[in-house]
């Protein structure tokens, strides 16, 4: 999965900015899972770059709402 720029992120509707997150989550349980199981990770860097794109999304719909 592609990780997301702030601006696409900001033309999403609320709820797929909501599924988005959901997807992220997912991807890092399994992510996390693979690392804790021993395996090592395909991309090292990828558990903080799903981390910090759902961080990016929670944040753009904050501030969303103080703008509605």
């Amino acid at each position: 999965m592609a990780i997301l720029r702030t601006s696409d992120i900001r033309k999403m509707s609320a709820d797929e900015r909501i599924d988005e997150i959901k997807k992220l989550n997912d991807e890092l349980i399994r992510e996390r899972a693979l690392t804790s199981a021993g395996g090592a990770p395909e991309n090292p860097g990828r558990i903080g770059e799903i981390k910090r794109t759902i961080a990016r999304i929670k944040t753009i719909q904050v501030e969303m709402k103080d703008n509605s």
